[in-house]
This record gives structure tokens, sequence and C-alpha cells, in this order.
């Protein structure tokens, strides 16, 4: 990575976001952090330097979006970490929280791709956020799950058919300590601190790889879940039940 990388962090007000919106200036890239709220992002901006720079942006609203990549782009990196969760039952979501979570996390990131290919320089990198509740269907995901199972098929797809001129990557977090993972009311195994989360995603990043899917202990006996008979997957996740 040299400093004349230029990476374009949205959802970068909080969480994962904001830690690697600092863990990119530690590496002497440019960061460019986006959300809706203005003066969230420039607390986390303002540490990391004048080279650095917020723009509000909401992922619902494409012309938002098309503005803030004409102003700071072009980009080599862009990434779309923001999402918003609702713990519960399927059947129990309310149904205006669960059509904003569908509007926020699965088109907001189809909105992402649509304006940031125009926005990367060639081979750039698009860093979809997916997660390990995409893995298999649990119970007390919500619509959230859905959602992120959805941003898997779209980010495989995308790699088909922007590779090579844009180099789409997939990353599949565990539990991270954020403000949404706050929200959940159960135990979190292997829950690991934004910090350690960026870290992981920029070396999978600066990789080969397609997926970075961390940590190894949630997520193989996630996909071990996945590929068990149905039957047989249903009985043990059943006792997940709250």
């Amino acid at each position: 990575m040299t400093g004349t990388e230029k990476i374009w962090i949205i959802g970068g007000s909080s969480g994962i976001g904001a830690a690697l919106a600092k863990a990119f200036a530690e590496e002497g890239a440019i960061v460019v952090i986006s959300g809706r709220n203005q003066a969230s992002l420039q607390q986390v901006v303002a540490p990391l330097g004048p080279a650095h720079g917020a723009i509000a942006a909401d992922v619902t609203d494409i012309e938002s979006l098309e503005s803030a990549a004409r102003v700071h782009g072009p980009f080599d990196r862009i990434i779309i970490s923001a999402a918003t969760y609702d713990p519960g039952a399927v059947i129990a979501a309310d149904q205006d929280k669960a059509e904003a979570i569908i509007r926020t996390n699965l088109i907001g990131s189809f909105n992402v791709a649509r304006v940031g290919t125009g926005h990367l320089r060639k081979g750039g990198q698009l860093v979809l956020f997916g997660s390990a509740a995409a893995i298999f269907g649990l119970p007390q995901g919500q619509v959230y799950s859905a959602t992120k199972a959805g941003i898997v098929n779209l980010a495989e797809s995308l790699r088909v058919e922007l590779w090579p001129q844009v180099d789409v990557r997939l990353v599949t977090p565990g539990f991270v300590r954020t403000p949404l993972t706050d929200r959940n009311s159960f135990d979190m195994p292997a829950i690991l601190e934004p910090e350690d989360a960026a870290k992981r995603i920029l070396r999978g990043l600066n990789g080969k790889g397609f997926e970075i899917a961390f940590p190894r202990r949630l997520i193989w006996p996630l996909r071990l879940l996945a590929v068990l008979p149905k039957p047989l997957a249903f009985s043990l996740t059943t006792r997940l039940r709250q």
C-alpha cells in the first residue's frame, strides 16, 4: 500500500468502518468516510489528519452517493460497511423497521456498487460486507440475515461481471463489538473488537482471496451447519430459539 492510494469507506462513522478508516490511514492511504451524520463523521476523521475527508451521504439515496464520489473520487478502493439491524423473530418484526433494514443493507449495497464502479480506478476494489449470519438462517436474525445473504449473492455476481476492471471482494465477519451488536441480548461467541476486525480485513484485502471471513472458530461451524442435511440442521438451530 502506498500513500497515493485513496479509499472511500461508506459507513465510516462508527464500528468496523471507523476502525478501518484509522487502520488504512496509519498505513499511509488517503481516507474519505461517509455516513448520514456529518458531526459523527468529523469526530472520526479529525484525528486522522488534514489529508483525510468526510462527506455526508446516504446509501439509500443514489444522488447523494454520486455527489460524494464526484467530489472526492476517483478511488482505489470503495468499501460499503453501512448496515442497520433490529434483532428479533422474523414474523414479529416491525414492518417499517424491516423495510428500512432491506433498503439500507441490500439496496444500499446495490446502490454503492452501481455508483462506485464509475468512480474506481482500473483494477480498484469494491468491497461489500456480508456476515456470518448469512451462512445459515438462524432464529432472532430478523431480516438482517436475509439481506446479508442477498449481499453475498450480489458480490458473487459482481465478481464475475466486473472482473478484471473491478476487483470485487466480500467481507464475512462474525460478531464484532459495535453499536449494532450492542443491541443483542444473547451471548456472542468469539466476539472481536473493531480494531482486531479491521486488521484482519486490511490484511485480507491486500491478499488475493475473494472472501475475508473471520474468526474461523465461528465461521467453520456455521459452514458445517449449512452443509448438513436440513432436518439435522433445523433440529440443531431450534435449540437457539429464545
